[in-house]
């Protein structure tokens, strides 16, 4: 207190800094016992209630200073013990991770080794296979060779032999040939010359036969070259006559008729065809149209029925149905009056309507260049004549020839003949049996049970034969040519065959690949022996054959 009261600073005693700290204690020896008044006055109250508030306060700052430092030991604590959760599960997951593409990277390895363990056994197989082919290969050749030395030695052993039997062979014929000199008494020489004495005789009898039969031959020869000489001769220097055509031509204005004949796409063409069952050719002819049909009636419709749309200018299908059924009726109408006519000129009546118009029909058919409804009027007239002069009826006579070839008017409908289908048509129609059988039999058949077919086969061959009255039709011209073609198409590797130069000349083209030179020439000639063996035709025919390798190419 002395030491207080004699105005000393006292500090705090040592014991007090732990507990209060360092700072706590400065604070107190700097606030307290720094003060000169409270020193003096000698209160120490005051001063231990400080004192004790700075030690309250301290010990307030050290606990929370103490759990401040375990709050953050315990949180730094937790963010270890986080992160490494964290570590170890980066870690796991990059363990996994690892494992799996190693795991990928393990599969595409023995994908790799796979293939290549495949690749390697398939080229170990086909090294195993070619190995086994060589040694086949190896063993076939061995076996070629054992059978090479076998046929040499076979061989060798054959030429040995054939020569040993050469040699005694020469030694038996020197043998027989002195036994033969000793038996004859002849020498070789002289064996020779008689021989070849006996061998010249044979061959000059043998060339006169062989001289005589080329004679005769050429005899046969000369004779049938005369014989078509003379009749080229008579063929050129007879008058021309009109053969029977299958073809009409229809006359037209000018080329730009012939695209509305046409019409669009074909139609106007298509519908005429349609109409009257007959062919149009258009071609680059000027000025012309032609009609083809085998009947002379639908031609000579559709000739008329062209005639009439071109001159009219209206050519449209449903027009050119109209004109052709009008054209049809108007001809109908010509073909029975035709048919009237030549039954009234001959002076016959009482006909069927059918039979008529049959006859009328007569008018459009040609035979050898002949028109048929003439040559059966003739006939009529020829039998009549002749059955007056026999003594027989020359009404029936004459109704006999003028319906003798009724059946050339239905031929090309009805299957057979034309006597044949002739009979059948009179027959079905009431002609008597007279008639029917004049029809029937005037080619064969000829009896003398029935005159008037006698007098009915009389008057068709002079109604025929007559001169100017008939020459080769164009049925029997084109029937050549067929024939001719067909012939030759019949060969193998032929492609076509074309007959030209009036059936003089045919060519014949074959197959580039399948017939080679040699092979063309074989069918050429074998189609000439064909020829020569099949038909009958004046003159020669010339056989071309043509074989040649074609190659298109279109740019574009």
């Amino acid at each position: 207190m002395d030491a207080i009261a004699s105005g000393q600073v006292m500090s705090l005693p040592d014991w007090l800094g732990p507990i209060l700290g360092v700072g706590a204690r400065d604070m107190a020896d700097s606030t307290l016992f720094s003060n000169p008044v409270l020193l003096a006055q000698g209160d120490l109250t005051p001063v231990l209630a400080a004192v004790i508030g700075l030690v309250i306060g301290a010990s307030l700052i050290f606990g929370m200073n103490y759990l401040l430092g375990r709050n953050l030991a315990s949180q730094k604590a937790e963010v270890i013990a986080k992160a490494e959760t964290e570590a170890a599960n980066l870690l796991k997951a990059a363990e996994l991770e690892a494992k799996e593409k190693a795991i990928s990277q393990k599969q595409k390895l023995e994908q790799e080794v796979n293939k290549l363990r495949e690749q390697v056994r398939k080229r170990e197989s086909t090294l195993e296979r070619r190995e086994e082919t060589l040694q086949q290969s190896a063993q076939d050749i061995r076996k070629q060779e054992k059978m090479v030395e076998t046929n040499q030695r076979r061989l060798t052993e054959k030429i040995q032999e054939t020569t040993k039997h050469s040699e005694e062979a020469k030694r038996l014929v020197q043998k027989q040939t002195s036994q033969l000199q000793d038996l004859s008494g002849l020498s070789r020489e002289a064996a020779s010359e008689r021989l070849m004495k006996l061998l010249e005789d044979e061959l000059e009898s043998e060339v006169g036969k062989k001289i005589l039969k080329h004679q005769r031959r050429l005899e046969e020869v000369a004779e049938q070259k005369s014989q078509e000489i003379i009749l080229t001769a008579m063929q050129r220097i007879a008058a021309s006559h009109t053969a029977e055509s299958t073809t009409s031509t229809v006359d037209i204005p000018n080329d730009e008729m012939k695209g509305r004949v046409i019409g669009r796409e074909g139609r106007n063409i298509r519908a005429f065809e349609k109409a009257t069952g007959i062919d149009v050719i258009i071609d680059d002819t000027p000025g012309v149209v032609i009609v083809s049909g085998f009947d002379p009636v639908r031609r000579e419709v559709a000739r008329q029925a062209l005639d009439t749309l071109i001159t009219d200018g209206r050519i449209h299908p449903s027009r050119i149905e109209e004109v052709v059924a009008e054209t049809e009726k108007s001809l109908e109408k010509f073909i029975m009056r035709k048919g009237r006519e030549a039954a009234e000129e001959v002076n016959i009546g009482g006909l069927h309507d059918k039979i008529v118009y049959m006859l009328g029909r007569l008018h459009f058919r040609t035979s050898f260049s002949q028109n048929v409804l003439r040559h059966s009027v003739e006939v009529a007239f020829l039998s009549g004549l002749m059955a007056e002069m026999t003594g027989l009826d020359p009404d029936l006579a004459r109704r006999s020839g003028l319906l003798h070839d009724i059946g050339k008017a239905a031929d090309h409908e009805l299957e057979g003949g034309h006597p044949k289908i002739g009979a059948d048509l009179l027959k079905r129609h009431g002609e008597n049996e007279t008639v029917v059988h004049a029809a029937l039999g005037h080619h064969d058949q000829l009896t003398s049970d029935y005159p008037y077919t006698l007098l009915v086969a009389t008057g068709d061959a002079c109604s025929a034969s007559r001169p100017g009255a008939r020459r080769e039709s164009l049925e029997r011209y084109i029937k050549r040519m067929e024939e001719l073609e067909s012939i030759a198409k019949g060969f193998g590797g032929v492609e076509q065959a074309f007959a030209i130069q009036a059936g003089r000349e045919l060519r014949v083209i074959v197959s580039a690949s399948e017939t080679d030179d040699a092979k063309a020439a074989k069918v050429c000639r074998e189609i000439a022996k064909a020829f020569e063996q099949q038909l009958t035709y004046p003159g020669e025919i010339k056989v071309t054959v043509v074989r040649e390798s074609r190659f298109i190419e279109v740019a574009r």
